[in-house]
């Protein structure tokens, strides 16, 4: 099984299936609304700005597994993220990322690149890159910018 056979859900619950994002690079993010890391919303719209056109996707995935600090339903943090930091991207239903409610997603990304403290994802906005092809480039930390990540990127492209 590769990353386009995974069925995710959307933030009105519609089924979405990954293979919708083939020949795009994708950025896979877990985020929070109330976390130390949000403000990369920033940065990551940023990114979605400048390289959109050229074949990247970055799909947001809230999770509240860290802290609670995603709470509220997918519309309020939709709103939240809009109002705020203007995102554009595209926004998932919120998701499990550890534990014995994970996301298959998640499982696939953490298998194919783990951490370095195990395949568990330590916080929120841990990014995972992936080419155009379906292969998980690299993972990076919640503490890796979206500036940092931008050669990268462009690398792909």
């Amino acid at each position: 099984m590769g990353i386009y056979d995974i069925t995710v859900k959307d933030m009105d619950g519609n089924d979405v299936l990954l293979g919708n994002y083939k020949n795009k690079i994708l950025l896979i993010v877990n985020t929070a609304t109330g976390c130390g890391f949000t403000p990369q919303y920033d940065g990551l719209q940023d990114l979605y700005e400048k390289y959109h056109d050229k074949g990247l996707e970055i799909l947001d995935f809230p999770c509240n597994q860290f802290g609670g600090q995603a709470p509220g339903s997918e519309e309020e943090i939709h709103s939240f993220c809009t109002g705020r930091y203007g995102i554009t991207f595209p926004q998932f239903a919120k998701i499990d990322v550890n534990g014995p409610n994970e996301s298959p997603l998640y499982t696939f990304l953490k298998d194919q690149k783990g951490g370095l403290l195990g395949d568990a994802i330590k916080w929120n906005f841990t990014k995972f890159l992936v080419d155009k092809n379906g292969k998980v480039i690299k993972r990076y930390a919640s503490t890796d910018t979206p500036e940092k990540i931008d050669k990268d990127i462009a690398a792909l492209l």
